[in-house]
């Protein structure tokens, strides 16, 4: 019976996706409304849509990827000094892209009454 119950539960969860708290308690988005979406989209290859939903997760899979190309080139090379470098710009540029996704994310449906996540 509990099984039935799981099962059923994992399944409508897989139809839905999770349900985002942060909106369900005050009809806006979260910052990271989106974000699941935008990633299965990007591994489909569908950048497009994956930038539409939320343009932090492309942009940190770019990041990402040119992140390892750099270890694996001072890997390499022997260079162990440029493996250690900070990585502040690409952390403060994630925050201002999530920044202004959520504010006109929010913008649009609080002015406008549309919504981008349906």
């Amino acid at each position: 019976m509990i099984a039935k119950v799981v099962i059923n539960l994992w399944n409508w969860m897989n139809r839905q996706g999770f349900p985002c708290l942060f909106r369900s308690l005050t009809g806006l988005y979260c910052p990271g409304c989106g974000g699941t979406r935008a990633f299965w989209y990007l591994l489909h290859g569908q950048i497009g849509k994956s930038l539409y939903y939320h343009p932090l997760v492309p942009y940190m899979a770019a990041v990402l990827a040119a992140e390892g190309m750099l270890w694996l080139r001072a890997r390499k090379k022997g260079r162990r000094e440029e493996l250690r470098r900070p990585y502040e710009k690409e952390v403060y540029v994630g925050m201002v892209i999530a920044l202004v996704n959520w504010a006109v994310k929010n913008w649009v449906l609080v002015v406008w009454g549309r919504h981008l996540i349906p």
